[in-house]
């Protein structure tokens, strides 16, 4: 696995967040419900991404997270040097014949998809998965 358990929580939170109207913000407990995701562990998750400065939080009954820059501006590499660091991707499986070019496809990739990308694949997903309204009979 390029990068851990947290990274793919917080991809997947972050997605839901960006999926929010400009202003609103959404409480970790029903994230975790949403997402089928550890409350506990997507609330330490998301504090850290609070404190690097990609969500903004609010405590209280009324509190929760929110994006704190725009979702096209987050990028999955972002996430992931956030939470894991970096080192795993670029020395990960070094010793590997020819994994070079495959590390920066990968690379590539990571820095080139952002949240905005995630939030417009979940979006067509559930499009996709809805089912067709009946028809209306005269």
């Amino acid at each position: 696995m390029l990068y851990s358990r947290s990274v793919e929580y917080a991809i997947r939170a972050l997605g839901s967040l960006a999926e929010l109207p400009e202003g609103s913000q959404k409480m970790c407990r029903l994230l975790a419900e949403e997402e089928r995701i550890p409350a506990f562990f997507l609330a330490k998750t998301l504090q850290t991404l609070a404190r690097q400065g990609m969500l903004r939080s609010a405590k209280g009954p009324t509190g929760g997270f929110a994006l704190n820059r725009p979702a096209k501006k987050i990028r999955l590499w972002d996430v992931i040097e956030a939470l894991d660091g970096i080192e795993r991707i670029e020395n990960g499986m070094g010793e590997l014949p020819r994994f070079g070019p495959v590390r920066d496809t990968i690379q590539q990739y990571l820095k080139g998809t952002t949240i905005a990308d995630v939030a417009a694949r979940r979006r067509k997903r559930r499009s996709k998965s809805k089912p067709p309204l009946p028809e209306v009979q005269p």
